[in-house]
């Protein structure tokens, strides 16, 4: 008599458990889904700056849609991951900017000049053919982690990566 219940608790604890762990791997699949179409739905804006002896001592802010990306120092680079659409993207420069419309999965390429002013330089943005960017890149180290200010879209950036 006690077996017939033995094996009906058995039944029921391995079909909780069969089902418990095929919801799991269910929950897993579906968030894995998500940060693919998440990745797939963001563009990756690579931002950097010639090394050049001339105005090295300056290290202007980038922006995107009027939050500060980081600073860019000298000789340096970095990779922002944005969600598809119209961005604009300035430093600090006021009378120069770039308004793009990001498509997801595409690389884009700016490139932070200084311009001479009045008492210091100011940075000025240039945006370039992937051709241009991609090949200017590789020559560059990645951004130091104290100069970037917005964690959140900034991402370690790795040439070999790509």
């Amino acid at each position: 008599m006690r077996f017939p219940i033995l094996k009906v608790l058995l039944f029921v604890a391995f079909s909780a458990s069969f089902l418990n762990a095929q919801q799991t791997e269910s929950a897993v699949l579906q968030s894995e889904a998500a940060a693919s179409q998440n990745k797939d739905s963001q563009a990756t804006v690579y931002i950097y700056r010639y090394k050049q002896f001339v105005g090295s001592a300056l290290s202007p802010s980038v922006y995107c849609d009027d939050n500060e990306l980081a600073r860019m120092t000298n000789g340096r680079f970095f990779a922002a991951k944005l969600s598809a659409g119209k961005h604009i993207f300035h430093s600090n420069d006021k009378q120069a900017g770039i308004d793009v419309d990001l498509k997801a999965g595409q690389d884009y390429y700016i490139r932070v000049e200084l311009a001479t002013g009045m008492m210091k330089g100011h940075g000025r943005l240039v945006l370039v053919a992937p051709e241009q960017g991609g090949y200017e890149i590789k020559k560059l180290k990645p951004l130091d982690a104290d100069k970037i200010k917005d964690s959140e879209h900034v991402i370690a950036a790795n040439i070999e990566a790509k």
